[in-house]
């Protein structure tokens, strides 16, 4: 077959048998050049983007990576710095025993991305009454399945953005899925000069630049896809215990949502986040805004946590408050969200460029083995009829990459967003690009303008929807226990712990086995008070439970089963951390009365009181029989002032209140 290679160097064409192996092509591509150096060899199917390093593709044939008759192929290369001259034979001859790795290929993806990769994706269509002429088991273009991808479904159910997967499916060359996988075919965004420059002809940035290191010019456009097509809060109870510190305090909120991904039925090869706590890190409220550290301490330890789950649990993003109670009806709040307004305000959306850019979505179908983010964006804030509600956002892949290049900035216009000016010098060099947006003027004509020096901020944003389970069943049955960094408000304290053990039975339990159905409900009491985030987050702190005896507490009451079998709890019982915990829980629990009669002799219990304690109920019962005799002795004490009158007073000489 005929192949056309276009490089620094010119255009040229190579006859190759199908099955030749690329290190064949390589060579003769490296004929053409001058001084190339052969470890910097790259290919790409498009001009710009998507290059992948020859060396990488060693042992594969032209057919196996997808190339056919007629196709052109763009090469680049860096020019040696040593003036040795370049040699033809670098790149070693294929081996039928060793396969170099490409990065993507040994990534390990999230479980619903190898869920949504082993379906076709295909949307089903019934057959259709009035045109399928065919039988049964046939199928027509009015029945044929549609791809996940097309636009006419998409329109009539309302989705306003592919799904990740669909996206994939079209953008994806249909051959074979060897040729697929041989170039990956997603594409980072990135807005930095490349450094070094490609060429090496001049110093690097900000020294030098030319159009080989600049980035190309940049038009601001709704992104196609989305990550994430759906935001599901487990519980309602959930949003109810974050939103009580804003009641109590009327200081903003922020938490983070820790959850799952599942595959989301209602849009094409759909993706949701599902939320099953919320953990609240160290900050500081205000009435308008907050402020917290990023990255935050805690961080590993809660994400190491939430893999103990039955469920594995990450981090799926965050949530925080926007609440301004209406001055004219308190139990209603200000509707300053709006088309009129901004949905997400600049600074916003910056941060949650931020947070997405640091949490990566590992893929397969992007050369550096990740693209895009799952982090969703949640915001308490008002509707239209003063009532609370969640919106769920996400920002597109331009803005995170913008974000990265330090292009951007907030400004006083929450609706808007600026761009920085460009910067030369040595410590804090920036190249803006140009940067264009379109929209539709007044005679509903598409017009493109510049960018600079602010722009829209619903550029930048990516809608996701949200909403709760027609029937809840969240992974943590409990929601009670205080929250964690709520000082002054709601504090964590271990006494609470073994004094609600100590009330649950917790002890008698642990040492008794399941004989009757009391035992089994005083079972699953104690199970459901288990089965709280902000308990299990605790209880790691309090250097009282290993780490192994950690995971079987976090697994066991997580279970789906945990409510329907009371047995559940028999392999925490077991743990030596439980023992322990059930031995302070016995020694801080307040002693109980003796059941035995009235004459007999001192119970076994009135061995662990003090006897400081006895001393001073002896001080005390001492004093009231004092107060007693003077009492009886003739004097009377005025119930209001407390003034000791004589016997035959009726009325109190101080107050003049009568003594009764």
């Amino acid at each position: 077959m005929l192949l056309r290679v276009r490089s620094k160097d010119g255009n040229f064409r190579f006859e190759l048998p199908p099955t030749t192996d690329i290190s064949v092509l390589a060579n003769k591509i490296l004929e053409t050049t001058v001084d190339a150096d052969p470890a910097s060899l790259t290919v790409s199917n498009q001009p710009r983007g998507n290059e992948t390093v020859v060396s990488t593709l060693k042992g594969r044939s032209l057919q196996t990576l997808g190339l056919k008759h007629g196709d052109m192929i763009f090469v680049g290369y860096t020019t040696k710095v040593s003036s040795a001259p370049a040699t033809s034979m670098s790149i070693d001859a294929p081996s039928s025993t060793r396969l170099q790795s490409n990065i993507w290929e040994t990534v390990q993806e999230g479980a619903v991305d190898i869920y949504w990769r082993s379906k076709d994706g295909k949307i089903p269509r019934n057959r259709d009454a009035r045109f399928c002429k065919h039988g049964v088991n046939g199928m027509c273009d009015y029945c044929m399945p549609l791809e996940p991808y097309d636009a006419a479904y998409q329109t009539e159910h309302s989705i306003k953005h592919l799904s990740y997967h669909a996206y994939l499916h079209k953008i994806s060359p249909k051959t074979s899925s060897a040729a697929a996988t041989a170039i990956p075919p997603l594409s980072p965004l990135s807005y930095k000069v490349k450094n070094p420059c490609p060429s090496g002809g001049h110093p690097p940035w900000p020294a030098g630049i030319c159009t080989g290191c600049q980035p190309s010019a940049i038009t601001l456009q709704s992104q196609p896809f989305r990550m994430v097509d759906h935001l599901e809060i487990a519980s309602p109870d959930i949003i109810e215990r974050f939103l009580k510190a804003w009641r109590s305090t009327g200081l903003q909120r922020f938490g983070w949502l820790i959850g799952r991904y599942e595959p989301y039925e209602k849009v094409p090869m759909g993706i949701k986040a599902v939320v099953e706590a919320l953990y609240e890190p160290p900050q500081e409220g205000e009435l308008d805004g907050l402020t917290l550290g990023i990255p935050w301490e805690d961080e590993p330890r809660i994400r190491e946590l939430s893999k103990m789950s039955s469920v594995p649990l990450s981090i799926v993003g965050y949530i925080f408050t926007d609440l301004d109670p209406d001055p004219e009806d308190r139990t209603k709040s200000i509707y300053k969200r709006h088309p009129q307004s901004f949905f997400v305000s600049s600074l916003e959306a910056i941060f949650a460029a931020t947070i997405q850019k640091s949490n990566p979505t590992p893929s397969r179908s992007s050369p550096s083995g990740a693209f895009g983010s799952r982090m969703v964006t949640a915001i308490l804030t008002a509707t239209e009829d003063g009532n609370v509600d969640i919106s769920a956002y996400q920002v597109s892949e331009q803005a995170c990459a913008m974000v990265d290049a330090d292009m951007i900035e907030a400004s006083v216009d929450p609706g808007i967003v600026r761009i920085k000016e460009e910067d030369r010098s040595q410590d804090a060099a920036r190249y803006v690009p140009d940067v264009f947006f379109r929209y539709k003027n007044e005679y509903n004509l598409e017009v493109k303008k510049t960018a600079k020096p602010c722009f829209p901020v619903e550029y930048l944003l990516v809608n996701v929807t949200h909403g709760f389970p027609q029937t809840p069943s969240p992974l943590f049955r409990s929601n009670q226990f205080a929250i964690e960094n709520r000082p002054g408000l709601e504090d964590q304290h271990i006494e609470d712990v073994l004094r609600t053990l100590a009330k649950l039975g917790a002890p008698q339990l642990s040492d008794s086995p399941l004989t009757s159905t009391s035992d089994a409900s005083k079972r699953l009491e104690l199970a459901k008070w288990l089965s709280d985030w902000h308990l299990l987050a605790f209880l790691e702190t309090t250097q009282l439970v290993s780490k192994v005896d950690m995971k079987v507490l976090v697994s066991t009451v997580t279970s789906p089963s945990l409510l329907e079998d009371p047995s559940a709890l028999n392999a925490l019982f077991k743990t030596d951390s439980w023992q322990t915990l059930m031995t302070f829980t016995r020694e801080s629990a307040p002693s109980l009365p003796s059941t035995s009669g009235p004459g007999a002799s001192s119970s076994h219990i009135d061995d662990d009181i003090p006897q400081d304690v006895f001393d001073q109920i002896a001080a005390e019962e001492a004093a009231r029989r004092e107060g007693a005799g003077r009492v009886s002795s003739g004097i009377k004490i005025c119930p209001h002032c407390t003034f000791e009158n004589s016997e035959g007073e009726t009325d109190c000489e101080v107050c003049g209140l009568p003594l009764g």
